[in-house]
């Protein structure tokens, strides 16, 4: 399992869109929130067949601006290869990091 918290200078609804326009796996669920006053909270969750592990992997994407900046949190998960080790040659770091390299002009931490 490979984890991933950084923040964005974009809007929730806009990251979502980013993410979603240039992530080359399957979209398996979306939603958004507006929660008022500004606010929103969204999640994303992915899902890629990844040859070097022989198993698909599932990415989940939470983003919110609840506390200002606006707060990317992503997790991919199911790339390791085997039930007793946790070895996935790399898949769920890249799968994860895909997110970031989306987002990289919008950084900010």
């Amino acid at each position: 399992m490979s984890k991933i918290n950084f923040k964005v200078n974009i809007e929730p609804d806009r990251v979502i869109e980013e993410v979603k326009r240039h992530q080359n796996a399957e979209l398996v669920h979306e939603e958004l929130h507006d929660l008022g006053d500004g606010k929103q909270m969204g999640t994303l969750v992915f899902e890629k067949y990844f040859f070097r592990t022989k198993n698909r992997a599932a990415l989940v994407v939470i983003v919110d601006n609840i506390h200002r900046a606006t707060d990317v949190r992503v997790v991919a998960t199911g790339s390791s290869q085997g039930l007793i080790f946790n070895f996935d040659w790399g898949a769920g770091d890249s799968f994860a990091g895909s997110v970031e390299d989306i987002l990289r002009e919008y950084l900010i931490e």
